[in-house]
């Protein structure tokens, strides 16, 4: 018999870690879920506009995905092997990915996480370079391991504990907040020049590696353009360190650019972190890099116990299948852009609404108090989340100051359910005036 709602929070307030959040005022219980919804234990749907945490590409439990479990499960196909033994699976979506990678870039490491990937790639670089220092920038999240909370630009996500000697944060390429006061027709890429700043005034010299998410997730959404990138690459490269694509959140067509945002972006980076997306729900990361930073690492031991597992992989293979077959790329750039404008539309009438931003189905809206003082406006983000709740519409938050909302709905999401996601938004809206 299934817990109830009452007995997990608990369990959870007793014996989880002290650290351990909720979304919603009353934590939802989820239980079931298809498609573009999730159901709650009383069965009621919701419309599910975060994946998880923007880990849901193809959609909840897709047929095609669901039918090679099965048959996997039937044909008693091993669950684990590590790559302590041979297995196809890893292989075959090793090979579908490099298809989709960078030029030049071909090798490929599975984990179990985005975070694990990008302490890979950490690991990598240093060992490439001979150098310690990773250049990362505020606002930006990498995982919850301590190497990469150690290049976390939130205070919020730090620790007393965290080391933070061979990490150094550069400035943040928010344009809407631009920490050097310009605007977009004023703008030299200054956020881009203090790359090299930074590298000249909080570093010896030389680095190992800079690390950037090409749309930043937690901070945001926040969607820096591509002549950051292509000024950025230039600079770290004159410094010896090598460049990390971070695509944990970005990846798997999520953009609606290409499955890499990387390569649509013309980023001529040496490695790209993955993980979220790739799996469609399944625990599985992906490190990909050069042959020069991977060869480095020979004559070394490096092992994952889970990485390269059959049921992993094949789901991720099978995820960029579905992705491919049923042009859910194509969909994520025409949904996004439907969405964007439909939000932008209700600026006219919510002056709530700062900004609105992101890539494809990686969007958000500022929420601010005054859009001429930029004040943030916390409560009342929490606020709209909890009413689009209500009213069967879940979406998700972040920035520093957890005043940005963040959708992410499965990329397969259709125009009619764009229509009930602005619908929502603009009763919750409207609702939250009236309140004031």
């Amino acid at each position: 018999m299934a817990m109830t709602t009452d007995e997990i929070l608990a369990f959870r307030k007793k014996h989880f870690l002290a650290t351990s959040v909720f979304y919603y005022k009353n934590p939802l219980h989820l239980v079931k879920a298809r498609g573009e919804y999730v159901y709650d234990l009383e069965g009621r749907e919701y419309l599910d506009c975060i994946g998880g945490i923007v880990c849901i590409s193809a959609g909840h439990n897709h047929p095609k995905i669901k039918e090679q479990i099965l048959k996997m499960l039937k044909e008693d196909e091993i669950q684990h092997t590590s790559l302590l033994y041979l297995n196809s699976h890893p292989v075959e979506l090793a090979k579908e990915l490099l298809k989709e990678a960078p030029e030049g870039v071909d090798r490929v490491f599975f984990t179990n996480s985005g975070s694990e990937a990008n302490e890979l790639a950490f690991l990598a670089a240093r060992q490439a370079t001979g150098e310690t220092i990773v250049i990362n920038l505020r606002h930006s999240y990498h995982g919850g391991t301590s190497a990469t909370l150690a290049q976390c630009g939130h205070g919020t996500w730090k620790f007393r504990a965290q080391p933070s000697a061979l990490n150094v944060s550069a400035m943040e390429p928010y344009c809407y907040r631009c920490p050097f006061g310009k605007k977009p027709d004023s703008c030299s890429l200054e956020c881009a020049k203090n790359v090299e700043t930074t590298i000249q005034t909080s570093t010896h010299g030389k680095i190992a590696a800079f690390i950037a998410e090409p749309v930043m997730g937690v901070g945001g959404f926040i969607a820096p353009p591509k002549e950051y990138f292509e000024e950025v690459v230039q600079i770290v490269h004159r410094y010896g360190g090598k460049y990390i694509s971070d695509e944990v959140q970005t990846g798997a067509g999520r953009t609606g650019e290409s499955f890499l945002f990387t390569k649509a972006l013309g980023i001529k980076a040496d490695m790209v972190t993955m993980a979220k997306g790739l799996g469609n729900g399944a625990a599985i990361g992906a490190t990909l890099m050069k042959t020069e930073s991977s060869d480095s690492m020979a004559g070394k031991l490096f092992f994952n116990t889970f990485g390269s597992d059959p049921y992993q992989t094949m789901q991720a293979k099978v995820t960029l299948e579905v992705i491919r077959e049923e042009k859910l790329m194509e969909n994520a750039k025409a949904m996004g852009t439907y969405l964007q404008e439909g939000i932008k539309n209700l600026m006219k009438n919510h002056s709530l609404i700062g900004e609105v931003r992101g890539r494809g189905l990686l969007m958000g809206f500022e929420l601010v108090k005054d859009r001429e003082s930029k004040e943030y406006a916390i409560a009342e983000t929490v606020n709209l989340m909890e009413k689009c709740r209500e009213k069967g519409v879940l979406v998700g938050k972040g920035g520093l100051f957890g005043n940005v909302i963040r959708i992410a709905p499965p990329l397969s999401i259709n125009q009619k359910q764009c229509d009930r996601v602005l619908k929502v938004i603009d009763e919750c809206l409207t609702e939250m005036k009236k309140e004031v």
